[in-house]
């Protein structure tokens, strides 16, 4: 009899074509088509645990989910072989065993994010993992108002309606815009946690700065209308990548 193992993925994807992690029935999603795939693999069930339920359309090089099987396929084999039968917008970065009470969801203590706009006219036409909104923005304003969201605060301005959580006070530590090269603008986000559509009302936020309709202080009276609708509108899922999860 084999012993059971708590196995570690770190995962990229192109969510384009998926409707988010999380399973969902009959629908298209990052959990469903792995815990299959590991099913076709070693012929046993599993249930996969992501550390980040990332939305429908958002993308993810640097997911981390956990799984428990007793299997005899060796853990050193298990990227080659799950790569070899996922589809190719999905890919196993990493496998390694963890100890048995390693959870990839309450062991997290950060996450970052990174969000990429493409403001050239012509819209590009070869990437999926952008925001084509043509047209310049303030840079220098966008990452003005980004710093004012540094540090532990009520973010329910920034929490979509649907988001029924108790506390809306997450501590973001790091909020950055930059100009990356040609006409790309990179914003990155880091916190140790996220509330529902959080980055991506951030990022509309950002923009509605950074095309002049605000000035970069007007981040604090948003923060203490905690209202969604004193934010800016959300932006689209296609700009939002997962880099990374930070554990202890």
């Amino acid at each position: 009899m084999n012993a059971t193992r708590n196995i570690k993925l770190v995962i990229h994807y192109d969510g384009t074509h998926y409707h988010g992690w999380a399973s969902q029935p009959q629908t298209a999603t990052v959990q469903n088509t792995i815990e299959e795939t590991i099913r076709k693999l070693t012929g046993k069930p599993v249930k996969v645990y992501g550390s980040s339920r990332t939305d429908a359309g958002v993308h993810a090089l640097g997911q981390v989910a956990n799984f428990h099987i007793d299997c005899p396929v060796p853990t050193e084999n298990f990227q080659n072989a799950l790569n070899n039968l996922l589809p190719t917008d999905i890919a196993i970065a990493d496998v390694c065993v963890m100890s048995d009470d390693f959870d990839a969801i309450s062991d997290t203590i950060e996450k970052r994010y990174d969000y990429l706009i493409n403001t050239n006219p012509i819209r590009p036409v070869l990437v999926r993992n952008q925001w084509h909104r043509p047209g310049p923005l303030e840079v220098e304003k966008m990452n003005t108002a980004a710093k004012l969201l540094v540090g532990k605060k009520d973010f329910k301005s920034f929490a979509s309606a649907a988001d029924q959580r108790e506390s809306s006070v997450r501590t973001i530590t790091l909020c950055q815009v930059e100009q990356k090269e040609g006409d790309i603008i990179r914003i990155t986000v880091a916190a140790d946690g996220f509330l529902y559509n959080m980055v991506r009302n951030i990022v509309g936020t950002l923009v509605e700065i950074g095309r002049g309709r605000w000035d970069p202080e007007y981040i604090q009276e948003i923060l203490v209308a905690k209202d969604r609708n004193a934010a800016g509108p959300i932006a689209p899922a296609c700009g939002l990548c997962l880099m990374e999860i930070f554990y202890e």
